[in-house]
């Protein structure tokens, strides 16, 4: 079966966001393994039963996350029972209105240790690329976005030894939103680690 890459849609905030990136990580998967790879992205509300089909989920956004009650269970279902969602803050600031609101539902889900940072060796970091100093800086971090601080770290929900829910305040998305065609400008292609998300969720 071909990977997909999906979207989750939520009723609050702004979920679609970084239109272009999608289409961008899936050509580097392409470019780079020999996944089979859906080129199409896909869609799917969070309050959908949907949601357990899909191996790989991203959720982005700038503004107020706030879940409804089935948004909710579904989420913490889909973690708890195997599932890998990539959560980036587009705001870049861990004091942001999307940071704020979307810890605050991590904390209502799983409590209030379960959202930790992880340490710059763990596998994600070595799962197809290795990034010896762990999660690659982005320019919006360089050029002042944001909180205009380089954050150093990802945090996780881990269960049961695997990563079930990995946290940005990097604003990946942006970093890699633009057309496919374009890496070639790349001094390094920035997409990298994005392979490496996509593998670690495949593979563990």
């Amino acid at each position: 079966m071909a990977f997909f890459f999906t979207r989750l849609q939520y009723h609050s905030g702004d979920w679609n966001t970084d239109q272009r990136m999608p289409a961008n990580l899936l050509n580097s998967l392409i470019e780079y393994t020999s996944i089979e790879v859906e080129e199409k992205e896909n869609i799917v509300r969070l309050d959908s039963d949907e949601i357990f089909n899909c191996p790989f989920c991203y959720l982005s956004g700038h503004k107020l996350v706030e879940f409804n009650e089935a948004e909710k269970n579904n989420f913490k279902n889909y973690v708890l029972n195997g599932g890998f969602i990539f959560v980036d803050d587009c705001n870049h600031d861990i004091d942001g209105l999307f940071a704020k609101s979307f810890e605050k539902q991590m904390v209502e889900l799983f409590g209030a240790d379960a959202l930790k940072k992880i340490s710059n060796d763990h596998p994600i970091y070595s799962s197809f690329f290795k990034f010896d100093k762990g999660p690659p800086t982005t320019s919006f971090e360089l050029n002042g976005w944001g909180d205009d601080l380089v954050h150093d770290y990802l945090k996780a929900i881990e269960v049961k030894g695997k990563i079930g829910l990995l946290y940005s305040n990097k604003d990946y998305g942006c970093e890699w939103d633009y057309h496919f065609k374009n890496k070639r400008f790349l001094v390094k292609d920035n997409t990298r680690f994005g392979v490496n998300i996509i593998m670690y969720a495949l593979t563990h």
